[in-house]
């Protein structure tokens, strides 16, 4: 099943204060993460993957620090939103954090590793979108960001974070292009 952003979600980005450059943001990891959702032929829930994307950063309005997945997740929860998806929200801080990273970086203990392909795919996704959209010169095409991917995490350390984080964007990589290779 195609799932198609709705302007109703749109709205409620503006409505709850999240600016329009993070909305235009929110927008392109949606697309993306969709059009990568397509790619890999998987048996996926495309409207988990629309609205997590599109929502990931809602916690934007409130802060750019950390907390924000955790702060955008609650605000998700109060506003209605399915778990998968404020799960995505509150995942979707450096790939997905394990308790002990949560505990170093003074978030909630708890683990926030991703479970779901749904949920690989918006990281995925956001961390393109990122890469895209910050211009980097060798990157000419959005295809571009895919194929030098792993070159670029880890030749520039904005995008991998740290070992533990850029290991799990890699893996990501792997997993998901296994996918669309396959076909």
């Amino acid at each position: 099943m195609n799932y198609i952003i709705q302007e109703s979600d749109v709205h409620l980005l503006r409505k709850t204060g999240v600016s329009e450059d993070d909305i235009k943001h929110c927008l392109k990891v949606a697309e993306k993460a969709l059009e990568i959702a397509l790619r890999t032929g998987a048996s996926l829930d495309m409207e988990t993957i629309g609205r997590g994307a599109l929502f990931h950063d809602l916690g934007k309005a409130t802060t750019h620090d950390i907390e924000h997945g955790m702060i955008g997740a609650e605000m998700g929860k109060e506003r209605g939103l399915p778990p998968a998806i404020t799960d995505i929200m509150e995942k979707h801080i450096r790939g997905g954090l394990t308790k002990d990273e949560a505990c170093e970086l003074r978030l909630p203990v708890k683990d926030y590793s991703l479970k779901t392909l749904e949920e690989k795919i918006v990281i995925y996704a956001d961390r393109l979108v990122d890469i895209i959209l910050d211009g980097i010169v060798a990157i000419k095409s959005e295809a571009d960001a895919e194929t030098g991917f792993v070159e670029i995490l880890k030749n520039l350390p904005r995008y991998g974070k740290n070992e533990k984080t850029l290991d799990r964007y890699l893996a990501y990589h792997k997993e998901i292009q296994a996918l669309i290779n396959r076909g």
